[in-house]
């Protein structure tokens, strides 16, 4: 049986990277996306490196034709889909609510929001002709608590949530399932833009009742495993992946 086929949207860097690194030494197919060639291409040569078959698709998940055209171009090279890991995402302009404007509302809804829809809506597409497949997208401990001075990026966390409970009742009668894996703290490129500083980002860890940051890494094996047959009666689930800050 040939091995799965996984696509990740938002796969250069950060989590979306790990998951790509950790998919594919476990054999699977890969198909990576983001908005950057170079980093594209360079990631897929290290994915071949482990043995995969690996490509390369740029696209921006805010737009509707790209995304269409990243799930279409994964089909027609390997055939199906089995895996989609939504993992595209941004922080935003993080600041207090007197300071948040529309244009801010948009720049961080339109990707962590829309994106996420779009992907769905398409994925689904062709997983519904399948009547197998997985879907995991990638909230946040944000997607269940609040922050102060992140009102943005805390409700377009809280809207995966509820869009993938709701997509994961939509799609269980077809074979598919949905979920989603909210990391904590992680330490990557975000969260340094996120928390601004040091002493805030340090502040921040000190909340983890593990006391450290999680490595992307660590959120990649959680990924894998929702997705994988070993989590077969899973959906609709928000799987917390935080070191225990979630409790």
């Amino acid at each position: 049986m040939p091995s799965p086929v996984v696509l990740i949207t938002g796969a250069l860097t950060g989590i979306g990277r790990a998951a790509a690194v950790s998919f594919a030494k476990a054999g699977n197919r890969v198909v990576v996306s983001g908005r950057k060639p170079d980093a594209g291409e360079a990631l897929v040569r290290e994915l071949r490196s482990f043995g995969a078959e690996a490509e390369f698709v740029q696209a921006d998940v805010r737009k509707e034709d790209d995304v269409r055209r990243l799930v279409d171009r994964t089909v027609e090279r390997f055939g199906r889909l089995d895996i989609a890991v939504n993992n595209a995402g941004t922080e935003g302009k993080p600041g207090p609510i007197t300071e948040q404007t529309a244009e801010s509302y948009s720049a961080t809804f339109d990707t962590n929001v829309l994106g996420v829809l779009l992907s769905m809506k398409h994925e689904a597409r062709v997983m519904q002709g399948q009547r197998s497949g997985t879907i995991i997208n990638i909230s946040s401990t944000y997607g269940h608590e609040g922050a102060a001075g992140a009102p943005i990026y805390v409700g377009s966390k809280h809207a995966v949530e509820g869009i993938t409970k709701s997509v994961a009742l939509e799609l269980a009668k077809s074979g598919i399932r949905v979920n989603a894996v909210a990391p904590g703290p992680t330490d990557t490129g975000m969260l340094t833009r996120f928390t601004g500083t040091p002493e805030n980002k340090a502040a921040l860890t000190a909340t983890v009742p593990m006391a450290r940051l999680g490595l992307s890494e660590e959120i990649a094996n959680a990924v894998v495993f929702i997705a994988s047959e070993g989590a077969s009666y899973i959906t609709g689930h928000v799987l917390h992946v935080d070191g225990g800050k979630s409790h």
